[in-house]
């Protein structure tokens, strides 16, 4: 019988210290490290191991319910004769990708590398004895690729773990040091690597933080993806095969399979028109970007080392095309407008945009609104032919000639100005109060785990008219946002500030004309906690009363791992008001007021009840507040709700900060220095005023 796990008893001898706690300061090498992340633009995903050898997917191992045993014994005719990682590396850097990201080890628990803490790897239990994702490091050390590494947190075949359904269990301290033992080993024997791609379970946030400390010691340059849990990693990770139609506001990547339905080699996979798989790939590629992001784009090499015909003569084409048109991927930043258009996508680099028309309008005419700044030249990317161009104030024109056709569903547009140029905001407020109500959201994609996953919000920004040379800003905070240090910046201005102090105004409102009806709960049910909320209207007949509740008084309710509990509160208002509330819970929380969002927070790790103070605005007569409680590994939630909290606010008066000269200006404001970046920040009840 082979020893898939040969050094347990040696992990179990090793214990990890908990680091010093500490806010992190990311490296020089870090810093750069996000910045190339975001200007590569393109990569490419290899998913290669024993599954290859069935040929019917990944999962299949689950999927058919195959003893682990068993389904082991395939190592011992693995044998990818035709691999080779020169070839793999020239044929994928031919498709302009700029990185390839190899499963170092998947769910199965097989290591595609050599270790020393399992002989179930590639060298000790194959008869290849060769360690592949060394030669494929290498090669693409050689070719000037840059390497990352995929590496599962779940492994079906580690002592006491099982398959679960969900695949995002709690990771027990053996599993934990394995893997910390595993990642060491890949940052120390396999050269640079550019990232590293965690997958599945449900980390603590102790082992998270681990994870990611170890990583950043080794080669502080990596990057960690989002999916380590629990808002640690470098760069968000979309959903499989998702594509956001709003902008985020940090380096963020969209993993994507050929086929949906799989990552691997199917030898029965339905592949269809290879012409319309690459235009597809390619209209996913440039949507990405023009958000802002990085397309990591995925195929599965044979059992026997072979890379799928279809698959590299679409990665070829990809490339002849990205050779073409290259300029307005790479190194590029996001469509610069508030809003996308119809016909495409848009780029942007320097001074120059690139306009990706999919859509041609009937009378071929590309219309940009809201531009100042002299436009120059407009011309075809692909040979730079020269379009009949018009600016008539802030609206500029690009005419596309009818014999101009389409290269692989798109007719790529560059359009260069004379200088520096600036898009005329969608919205331009008139007020001088700025708030979450009236901001435009900066978004990231929260994680406490493979399941558990929410767009956050991380920054409001404001554009506002104003005229003068200076600006003093005032912070109106309640009770529930003390002691959080903000940044604000206003017309590039930066002025960090810690939420301490400030002179004390009551509420103008009337909390003895608010009435707490009746309570109702809709009892735990498994549930991701990804940003939704339940309507009270849906499934009405299941909302029942819930007796215990008391104002004021915390509450256990039971619950199992990965469920939510929702509780209802029916309250009247004799006005429109604001009032402030005591919230105490621990966990996951999300709240909603008559079915706009007032909180969604991740508490990450499993934290003690956190109480805080949240605002409520209430319209005159009826309201419905509904609480959602997420419990993520205990056995039950607390929740506390009370009414009876100071009715203030808080106002800090800031320093003056400079404005520009011209008459719209900008305004920002988010966490100073969050601990992790990707999460939500909670600020719904702050504004800001500008005197």
């Amino acid at each position: 019988m082979m020893k898939t796990h040969l050094f347990l008893s040696l992990l179990f001898a090793v214990s990890f210290l908990p680091a010093k706690a500490q806010t992190y300061q990311p490296s020089a090498e870090n810093l750069k490290a996000r910045q190339e992340f975001q200007d590569n633009k393109f990569g490419i995903f290899l998913h290669w191991g024993l599954y290859c050898m069935l040929a019917t997917g990944e999962w299949t191992m689950t999927n058919k319910d195959l003893n682990y045993k068993e389904y082991a014994k395939l190592a011992r005719g693995f044998y990818p004769s035709k691999f080779n990682a020169a070839e793999w590396v020239s044929a994928i850097k031919a498709s302009g990708a700029k990185y390839i990201c190899f499963t170092s080890r998947h769910h199965e628990g097989f290591s595609m590398f050599h270790t020393k803490y399992s002989d179930y790897n590639i060298v000790d239990a194959t008869p290849f004895k060769r360690d592949v994702m060394k030669e494929l490091s290498d090669a693409c050390r050689r070719q000037g690729v840059k390497f990352a590494v995929y590496y599962s947190l779940i492994d079906w075949n580690f002592p006491g773990n099982g398959i679960t359904p969900h695949n995002a269990d709690a990771i027990s301290k053996e599993h934990h040091a394995f893997s910390m033992h595993q990642v060491e080993e890949i940052m120390t024997n396999y050269g640079p690597i550019s990232e590293i791609w965690f997958d599945m379970g449900s980390l603590s946030g102790q082992q998270s933080k681990e994870l990611y400390d170890l990583v950043s010691r080794l080669q502080p340059q990596c990057m960690v993806s989002g999916r380590l849990g629990n808002d640690r990693g470098d760069f968000a990770v979309m959903a499989d095969n998702a594509y956001p139609d709003y902008k985020i506001g940090v380096p963020w990547q969209t993993p994507a399979s050929f086929f949906d339905e799989t990552w691997s080699y199917r030898s029965w996979q339905e592949r269809g028109s290879l012409d319309k798989k690459i235009d597809e790939k390619l209209r996913s590629l440039v949507k990405v970007v023009s958000r802002g992001g990085n397309f990591l784009l995925n195929i599965g090499p044979r059992g026997d080392g072979s890379v799928v015909e279809f698959e590299r003569d679409a990665l070829l084409t990809m490339g002849k095309w990205m050779k073409r048109y290259g300029e307005g991927i790479y190194n590029t930043t996001a469509n610069p407008f508030d809003h996308a258009v119809e016909w495409g996508d848009i780029t942007c680099k320097g001074t120059n945009l690139y306009l990706f028309v999919e859509k041609i309008p009937a009378n071929r005419e590309i219309i940009l609104n809201g531009l100042i700044g002299k436009a120059k030249k407009a011309s075809l990317l692909a040979d730079g032919k020269a379009l009949n161009l018009k600016q008539d104030g802030q609206s500029v024109s690009v005419n596309i000639p009818g014999d101009v056709k389409p290269d692989r569903g798109m007719i790529v547009v560059k359009l260069e100005f004379a200088g520096a140029f600036r898009v005329v905001p969608d919205q331009i407020l008139e007020t001088s109060e700025l708030s979450a109500v009236n901001a435009i959201p900066v978004y990231a994609y929260s994680s406490m785990d493979y399941y558990s996953s929410f767009r956050s919000t991380v920054g409001f920004s404001w554009h506002f008219r104003k005229s003068g040379k200076t600006i003093t800003p005032t912070i109106v905070y309640t009770a529930g946002e003390q002691g959080k240090e903000l940044r604000l910046v206003i017309d590039g201005k930066e002025q960090d500030v810690t939420l301490v102090g400030g002179e004390v105004q009551k509420l103008n409102n009337h909390p003895e004309g608010i009435t707490w009806g009746k309570v109702y709960m809709f009892d735990p049910q498994e549930e991701r906690f990804n940003g939704t909320i339940l309507d009270p209207k849906v499934n009405a007949v299941a909302w029942r009363l819930w007796d215990d509740f008391k104002p004021g008084k915390a509450l256990n309710i039971p619950m199992q791992e990965k469920q939510s509990v929702h509780i209802l509160h029916e309250l009247t208002s004799d006005r429109e008001q604001d009032v402030l509330v005591e919230l105490g819970v621990a966990d996951g929380v999300q709240v909603a007021l008559n079915g706009k969002d007032v909180l969604l927070r991740t508490y990450v790790g499993g934290i003690p009840r956190t109480n805080e103070v949240i605002k409520l605005h209430l319209k005159k007569g009826n309201n419905q507040l509904v609480v959602k409680l997420h419990n993520r590994y205990g056995t039950e939630v607390t929740y506390l709700m009370n009414p009876n909290v100071k009715q203030e606010e808080y106002k800090l008066r800031l320093k003056s900060m400079k404005l520009y000269s011209e008459e719209i200006h900008d305004c920002s404001l988010g966490m100073a220095h969050p601990a992790n970046k990707n999460s939500d920040m909670g600020l719904r009840d702050i504004r800001v005023e500008l005197e």
